[in-house]
């Protein structure tokens, strides 16, 4: 028991999931700042949720598989004229 931190099931912290957390939460800024300006609610959703799940997600490999499927997702919604 070390100053709060879990020892089971803690958060695997190396430097390739920091690097594509920072890469898909950084996509999400760019989507999320870009919707806000144009008023366009499918790119502020999807940027927000690009920023936030990095944070839930265990594996690098379902991260950047996650960040695919939202932004494909997002694509399919602007093209269907949301």
């Amino acid at each position: 028991m070390g100053f709060g931190i879990p020892e089971e099931g803690s958060i695997d912290i190396d430097a390739s999931s920091l690097i594509a957390g920072l890469l898909v939460s950084s996509v999400g800024f760019v989507l999320f700042s870009y919707g806000k300006k144009m008023s366009r609610p499918p790119q502020m959703v999807g940027g927000l949720v690009l920023m936030v799940y990095p944070y839930f997600v265990p594996g690098v490999g379902w991260m950047l598989a996650v960040g695919a499927l939202l932004c494909a997702a997002i694509w399919v919604a602007v093209q269907r004229g949301y």
